[in-house]
This record gives structure tokens, C-alpha cells and sequence, in this order.
């Protein structure tokens, strides 16, 4: 593994820990003693980085929120703690020390959580995986859908179409959870259903968060912009959308995010907590306990075991005039639908063609109905 000491600053403990509070079991970078990355878990690690946004208070006070809490059950993982990436003389500067530093703990089977600084930033977990060379699907947790201009400069909330027309691109799919209609303008809501992009609209979510574990099941990078949480679970001035997503919502995701084989990288952007250091340092430490939850219940399900002893279950539809297969997990009792790519289409895209879903996706086509994500799956790989 590379030096990655060299991008980061220690973090300064001065405090006494209970035993089995995290703080006493994490593998902290004080000054002088860079972690050894020598065993798979999580690694957390801050920047400030906003010159592309709105969040120039943000602050490391999290971190003695998430040392305080206690271990899970079962958690047998590694903890890590970086540092912190400080914004270098360029913002180019600073993404590449975000890339450098996801890339090579993927590499290792370690998760990486960045806690920003601005949501821009995905860009720098999304760039980490060009070295991999590895097509990925990204999800952000979001009100908005920060599309942007790619003529135009990046900003926090107009980065996404960069990422499109990248080159390579690695993009394989978007989808995000928590959009608000009146906050997204009718081109961009056009443009997201010709993409075939999935987006979960905040009122779908608040009615059944169970929508969103296949969502998560099939994501690699999860981006979540904490101005998407409703703004009274901060107690604060800056933050300003009164009907977000609720903080028992939000954990709920995390927890989504973390049992998920597949996420291999979480960012936590656009927080501020000069007026709500308290409250607002405890949500996130919070949102970073139950994607550790999650982790510690991973069950190595696809792509990451074997799918040979999962039971198969076919479905007929006569509008396709062929079968769907559905596979469900001997592990976990969790739902996948196979997707046929066509014979010319490029092998890279194989690791796509089992889809997470739900025992519901298998219901609708046993009523002969072809299932929307099917059908979106079969779009982008055709």
C-alpha cells in the first residue's frame, strides 16, 4: 500500500474512554503513529475542503461525538481514523489526496467514510475508482439532483454532470434517495427518466423505507448531502429544508448502506455545525455507528459470494415472450433479478446483470407485469 500518511494531519485525543466505547478500541492517527491498514473494516477520515460550496464551518467535532458512543454487538471489524485531509493549494490538490487515499483502501477491503466539506467531493471518491478500472454505481441521498452544467465550473450542487461526460466513464448507473419535487426543475426530472436513472422521491421513502436496501445493494458509492435531513434535527440557522428526511430515516439508510456487500465507499457532505456543534456532531456520529451496524451484518451475498445455491424462480411474461429469473439468497432470504444483456454488449457490464430486489418486484411479475426495474436495467445494458 502507498504512504497515505503524507496527506493527512493527526487528530488531537485528549480524552479518557470507557471500555468498549469506540474511542478505546479505534485505531486513531495521533501525531507521529499512522494507523497500520492492515486488516479489513472502516476507515474514517475528514476534510473541510469548500471552496466549491456553502459549509466553510465545517468541523471536526463528530469525532469526540462518535468516540463516546458504544461498540455494536457484534461488530468484529477494524476501526480506523486517518485525520484529516486539510484543502491543499488547489482543489485538484485536494481531490487527488481523496482519490489516492479511497482507491488504495478499497484496494485493501477497507471502507472508506469521508465526512466534508462539499458534496463535490464525491468526485474525488468517484475518480478513486478509474485506478480500479471498474464500472460503479453511484447513489446520493439527496433533496436536490445537483446536475449542473458541465460548461460551467463545478460547484457543490453542480457536479454530476461532470461525471457524465468524463472520459472514461465509469458510471454504470445513478440513483437517489430523498428527492423533492419543487426543489428540481422539470428539464432535470426529464433528463434523470431518459437516463433511466432511479430516483425515490422523499414521500415514497417516508411511506416504506424498505425501498431503499436494493437501492443500496446495488451501489458502490453513496453520497449523502446532510441538507437533505429535515433542518430541525439540527438546531440550526443554516440548515433550512423544513420537510427532509427524518434522522431515524437517515440512520435507517446507513444501516441499508453498511449490510450491503457492494457499497464500497461513504461520503458525508455539506455539514455545518458552528450554531449546533452538540446536536449536529451526534447525528453524524450517529449516521456513522449504524453504517458500522450495517457492516458487522454483511452476509457476503452477490456479487461477493456465489450465487449457485441461491433458489431460482422463473417467471413467464408473455409481453417479452421470454422468462425472468429470480434468485433468492440461501444467506440472507434476499431477492435478486436476473437481466439478459445482449450477446454484442461488452462483458464489463456482467457483474449488472443480477439486480437487487424485492420479494414485491417478483409479486408484480407474477401478475404479468414487466417490472420498471427490469425493463430500466435492460435499457442501459442494450
Amino acid at each position: 500500500m502507498k504512504d497515505l500518511s503524507i496527506y493527512f494531519q493527526p487528530v488531537e485525543v485528549d480524552t479518557e474512554f470507557k471500555e468498549q466505547q469506540i474511542g478505546s478500541v479505534m485505531n486513531i492517527h495521533r501525531s507521529g503513529n499512522f494507523p497500520d491498514l492492515d486488516k479489513k473494516g472502516i476507515a474514517v477520515f475528514f476534510s473541510p475542503e469548500s471552496r466549491r460550496g456553502n459549509c466553510s464551518g465545517s468541523n471536526d467535532s463528530f469525532r469526540s461525538s462518535f468516540y463516546q458512543l458504544f461498540v455494536g454487538h457484534s461488530w468484529e471489524h477494524e476501526l480506523y481514523d486517518l485525520g484529516t485531509i486539510n484543502p491543499g493549494n488547489s482543489i485538484e490538490d485536494t481531490l487527488h489526496a481523496i482519490q489516492t487515499t479511497t482507491s488504495e483502501l478499497i484496494k485493501n477491503d477497507i471502507v472508506p467514510i469521508l465526512v466534508g466539506g462539499s458534496q463535490d467531493l464525491t468526485m474525488g471518491l468517484y475518480n478513486a475508482y478509474e485506478s480500479l478500472e471498474q464500472l460503479v454505481n453511484l447513489t446520493t441521498i439527496d433533496h436536490d439532483l445537483d446536475i449542473g452544467n458541465s460548461e460551467e465550473e463545478i460547484t457543490h450542487d453542480g457536479w454530476l454532470s461532470h461525471i457524465l461526460l468524463q472520459k472514461p466513464c465509469y458510471l454504470f448507473n445513478y440513483s437517489n434517495i430523498g428527492a423533492q419535487s419543487h426543489f428540481i426543475s422539470p428539464k432535470t426530472q426529464d433528463l434523470f427518466n431518459d437516463l433511466y436513472f432511479d430516483v425515490l422521491r422523499l414521500g415514497v421513502i417516508k411511506n416504506d423505507p424498505k425501498v431503499i436496501e436494493p437501492i443500496m445493494r446495488n451501489s458502490d458509492i453513496v453520497s449523502f448531502d446532510l441538507q437533505s435531513i429535515e433542518s430541525k434535527a439540527w438546531n440550526s440557522d443554516f440548515f433550512w429544508n423544513p420537510n427532509g428526511i427524518d434522522p431515524y430515516t437517515a440512520c435507517t439508510i446507513m444501516r441499508y448502506a453498511g449490510i450491503s456487500d457492494k457499497v464500497s465507499c461513504l461520503g458525508l457532505f455539506d455539514q455545518v455545525l458552528e450554531d449546533s456543534i452538540r446536536t449536529g456532531s451526534m447525528l453524524i456520529a450517529e449516521l456513522i455507528w449504524y453504517f458500522n451496524e450495517g457492516y458487522a451484518q454483511r452476509k457476503g451475498d452477490f456479487p461477493i459470494g456465489s450465487k449457485k445455491n441461491y433458489k431460482k424462480y422463473r417467471v413467464h411474461l408473455d409481453e417479452l415472450k421470454e422468462e425472468i429469473v429470480f434468485c433468492k439468497s440461501d444467506k440472507s432470504g434476499r431477492w435478486w433479478m436476473e437481466v439478459p444483456y445482449p450477446s454484442r454488449s461488452n462483458s464489463k457490464f456482467m457483474r449488472h446483470q443480477l439486480v437487487p430486489c424485492t420479494y414485491e418486484t417478483y409479486k408484480e411479475a407474477m401478475k404479468g407485469e414487466i417490472p420498471d426495474l427490469w425493463w430500466k436495467t435492460y435499457q442501459k445494458i442494450s
